[in-house]
């Protein structure tokens, strides 16, 4: 189910260098065209399917193509995102619409550690990047070593 933007509700967010949904991209495929200001997915072969420009777009002008199972037979999934939550309305195939909400965020934005917490350490073997949050992570007082 690949992205595609409806030309008729994107505003190329506004005119930025950069739209949400090139920002949020994974694969990068979402451009800009800097003439008509409206984006486009370059390759929708290549699509990951991971909803996250369609999530992100402040106008709801990105949608996916449904698969053919489903899509002739009404089948639809939007989502609406709010600041603190996104909203799924489903609807399925015998006409019933469900809305699922959930919270975006567990933490404060910009409150999230890259390192969860822990201190890095020293860059050899047993410290180093791979395991560099043991034997704390694994509520150990050290680690585990062969005698």
């Amino acid at each position: 189910m690949p992205s595609y933007v409806i030309n008729e509700k994107c505003d190329g967010c506004k005119g930025q260098d950069k739209t949400a949904c090139m920002y949020i991209c994974p694969n990068d495929l979402m451009v800009l065209d800097k003439e008509r200001m409206k984006a486009y997915n370059r390759d929708p072969s290549m699509c990951w399917e991971c909803y996250s420009c369609v999530k992100i777009c402040p106008q709801q002008a990105i949608d996916v193509r449904g698969y053919a199972d489903f899509v002739p037979l009404g089948a639809s999934v939007v989502p609406l995102r709010g600041s603190e939550d996104i909203m799924w309305t489903i609807k399925f195939r015998d006409g019933s619409i469900k809305r699922f909400k959930f919270p975006i965020r567990t933490t404060p934005e910009g409150s999230a550690k890259p390192d969860g917490g822990y201190s890095t350490a020293a860059s050899d073997d047993i410290k180093g990047i791979a395991l560099f949050t043991e034997p704390d992570s694994l509520h150990l007082s050290e680690v585990p070593t062969k005698k």
